[in-house]
């Protein structure tokens, strides 16, 4: 396969990935699904590599969604294992890089040991600022706005925030992705094409881009696909092509 070619003037701020497909990669092998999230680390570590390289600023990774509760607890103690392992194994990454840890979401309902390793790690690279990767983390976007209401509700009964001061940004400033910018490029992996209740409104007018690619099987020529796809379309933000 011939060499993909960037234009480095076009590249996104922010991409965003749904990492799909582990269990599905495991069960082709005829392997336990746990077998595929731990496969997968390859691929974010790759991912996140190659994207530092590029100059790419944000990348937010849905590493553990709301839903995800709901999986067998097995699976789940084993994604929260390699939460806390794969983070301590890529903080030299990290350093390395310059790359920024963040997380979003209902964090608190993370076992205590990850809530404490996430912690330390952000705190170990809070000054990094070449890249910021951000784990989406026991994330819902539905709750994240419904938890956006409720706070500016309290606001307004207290008085500190009139009704007719709300717009848009004073609603972005309630979301856990608030001093973030909007995502750009929405990358899906495993054939699947939906959303499933990720970043809602902050992928308002990003690109999306659907690959039959299982999330283990992802890799940096993968990626650059998806980031050449982006670069062929155009953006028009409601405008006609004719006012760009």
């Amino acid at each position: 396969m011939e060499e993909i070619l960037l234009d480095q003037t076009k590249l996104p701020k922010h991409v965003a990935v749904i990492m799909d497909g582990n269990g599905r990669w495991a069960k082709n092998q005829g392997l336990m699904r746990v077998r595929g999230h731990e496969k997968g680390t390859k691929a974010v570590s790759q991912t996140v590599k190659t994207c530092a390289k590029l100059g790419i600023k944000y990348l937010t990774l849905y590493a553990f969604s709301t839903e995800n509760w709901k999986r067998p607890k097995l699976e789940v103690d084993t994604l929260m294992r390699i939460l806390v392992s794969s983070l301590r194994k890529e903080l030299p990454t990290l350093r390395e890089n310059g790359i920024r840890l963040k997380a979003v979401g209902s964090l608190h309902q993370l076992p205590d040991k990850a809530q404490k390793e996430l912690a330390e790690v952000v705190e170990l690279t809070k000054d990094n600022d070449k890249m910021n990767l951000v784990l989406a983390l026991s994330y819902g976007s539905r709750e994240e706005l419904t938890n956006a209401v409720k706070l500016i509700a309290k606001d307004v009964v207290r008085g500190d925030l009139e009704v007719e001061q709300i717009e848009e940004s004073t609603i972005e400033n309630y979301l856990f992705t608030k001093d973030m910018p909007d995502v750009d490029l929405l990358i899906r992996t495993s054939g699947e094409h939906r959303i499933s209740n990720f970043l809602l409104w902050q992928i308002a007018y990003a690109e999306l881009y659907f690959t039959n690619t299982l999330w283990p099987d992802f890799r940096k020529k993968d990626l650059m696909m998806a980031l050449k796809n982006y670069q062929d379309r155009e953006r028009r933000f409601g405008k006609t092509s004719e006012q760009l």
